[in-house]
């Protein structure tokens, strides 16, 4: 049994900067599933919104939010969101973060304008603000002598009170409390049992429950799955971001076209060159919120057939265009598109889960000492749509909240408890890895057709059919065969599967990220968040 003060389980923004803030007051163990580069964060293009010039305010990107949102935003987190946003900035500038400068004068930084943002206020590192933040971070705690970082750990459940008090046969405590986690070592195939007083989920989101999608392989919402089978409370699900704009190549594979080339007067065009956005947003045209973009190229692909949008920086100089966008611009170039000349073909593709572990202003889920930070948590900041550049923002601000209060309340913890090891029982070693494969690929073809930009209440039925399968033979899959990291993640994917199709049948209404035919306008009766727990 290992036991520390924290566990950290993702790598991430949320994840490093938490341990960062937590470490000088306790012991920090963090585990990542796989090397600890590999986060959502690595791949995160755009940058971090923060009201920056004299001429905008916290307030504006206050309203901002709130109009992305849909009016389901929780206004007391936006508020505080919002007028943090500049004290983490500045304060991952202390940490190393370089963030461009202005070309005109380097004394100021250089700020993007993105969909659904009134003013430039988007800090970013080129085009890979995400790879700057992970380096700069992962530097800090490499130095720090409390903070001990454990790759190809996965996380498999969470101990509490409650789950310890059933094995033994006795009542489950009201509130439930966490106690500890079991990971999975992939190198030598072992399961361990961390104990800690207070463990952070901060394990990213959950794209790949869909087979299209700009996330990277590791994103499949263990931290929503492992909170919502310790019976956590879950929220807004059904808001699931489809980013408007993923390559479509045939050997491309999950590459996003940043929001910020729109922002610079990138233009979407069919292929006979037509813009389209008129007819969907006349005001805002390309710089309307993500769901408004998304769901306008979605209509334009089924009314003309075609299979996908273009992207035109072509009237833009080129210069300019290789300089604000280097990584975009080469990676293109590798598939024989030179976006200074060329269009860009792109699609939509599941980018952003607006869901997860419902958590109180200071990160808490509802089950005591357990934290959730980032896209795994719902805090109410994104309400039925996030704002561009607000996920970074939200994981920082998020992570210092959280590390403040457990800070203050890890003196009257008690020690780390002695927990139950892991019991295999008579698991055998698994001998069909094909079933594994088959039920991943029919979970995220079923969620794309089924559960994607628009809906209806006759697919979301078919996918609850199907989940409830599949749920079925994945349970007797997972107690027969030893665990191994796909299993694990297939049993992931499928628990968020599940989650999203429960709230989206729940949601009767238009709104925001989820969109369905047979309701087509927003209903007042529905402006609540959905909210599910797992029952024992």
């Amino acid at each position: 049994m290992i036991k520390s003060d924290v566990i950290v389980i993702g790598s991430g923004l949320a994840g490093l900067l938490f341990a960062l803030k937590t470490a000088p007051h306790c012991k920090v163990t963090i585990l990542t599933k796989g090397k600890r580069i590999q986060s959502n964060t690595r791949w995160a293009q755009g940058g971090i919104a923060a009201a920056w010039l004299e001429d905008d305010s916290w307030e504006d990107h206050v309203s901002d939010t709130l109009i992305a949102g849909a009016g389901l935003c929780r206004r007391e987190v936006v508020d505080i969101t919002a007028s943090n946003a500049r004290r983490a900035v500045e304060e991952l500038i202390a940490l190393g973060v370089n963030f461009d400068r202005s070309d005109e004068d380097p004394s100021q930084y250089s700020l993007h304008r993105e969909g659904g943002h009134s003013a430039r206020r988007i800090l970013h590192s080129k085009d890979l603000t995400g790879g700057e933040i992970m380096r700069a971070l992962l530097q800090q705690i490499d130095a720090h002598p409390d903070i001990e970082l454990v790759e190809h750990a996965i996380a498999v459940d969470l101990i509490t009170a409650g789950s310890a008090a059933r094995l033994s046969g006795d009542l489950p405590p009201i509130p439930d409390r966490v106690l500890g986690c079991y990971a999975l070592h992939t190198e030598s195939g072992e399961v361990e049992t961390y104990s800690g007083k207070a463990i952070a989920l901060c394990a990213g989101g959950a794209g790949k429950v869909y087979l299209y999608t700009s996330n990277p392989d590791v994103a499949t919402g263990d931290g929503i799955a492992m909170a919502w089978r310790a019976g956590a409370r879950i929220a807004n699900m059904e808001f699931v971001q489809f980013h408007p704009t993923c390559l479509y190549h045939p050997d491309a594979r999950n590459f996003l076209i940043s929001e910020a080339l729109r922002g610079e007067g990138g233009r979407l065009r069919l292929r006979d060159g037509e813009r389209f956005m008129a007819r969907y947003d006349a005001e805002r045209m390309e710089l309307a919120p993500r769901d408004i973009v998304a769901r306008s190229i979605d209509a334009e692909l089924k009314r003309t057939g075609n299979e996908c949008v273009y992207l035109d920086m072509t009237h833009l100089p080129a210069e300019l265009v290789r300089h604000k966008f280097p990584n975009i611009y080469q990676r293109c170039k590798t598939f024989g598109i030179d976006i200074t000349s060329d269009m860009i073909p792109v699609v939509p593709a599941a980018h952003y889960i607006c869901g997860g572990a419902r958590t109180d202003l200071k990160g808490e889920t509802s089950i005591e000492n357990l934290f959730a930070i980032g896209e795994t948590s719902c805090t109410g900041l994104h309400g039925a749509n996030r704002l561009a550049s607000n996920s970074l923002l939200e994981a920082a601000v998020f992570a210092h909240r959280a590390a403040v209060e457990v800070i203050s309340r890890i003196p009257d913890l008690p020690e780390p408890a002695d927990l139950p090891q892991w019991d295999e029982g008579h698991a055998a070693e698994p001998d069909e890895q094909v079933v594994i494969s088959q039920v991943w690929d029919e979970i995220r073809r079923f969620m794309w057709n089924y559960v994607g930009i628009v809906r209806t209440s006759r697919r979301l039925m078919r996918a609850r059919k199907r989940i409830d399968l599949v749920q079925e033979e994945i349970h007797n899959y997972y107690w027969d065969f030893k665990i191994t990291s796909d299993l694990i993640e297939l049993r992931n994917i499928a628990t968020v599967a599940e989650l999203v199709v429960e709230c989206a049948l729940r949601r009767r209404e238009s709104r925001g990220l989820h969109y369905t035919l047979d309701h087509p306008e927003k209903d007042s009766r529905f402006l609540a968040d959905t909210v599910v727990q797992r029952r024992w």
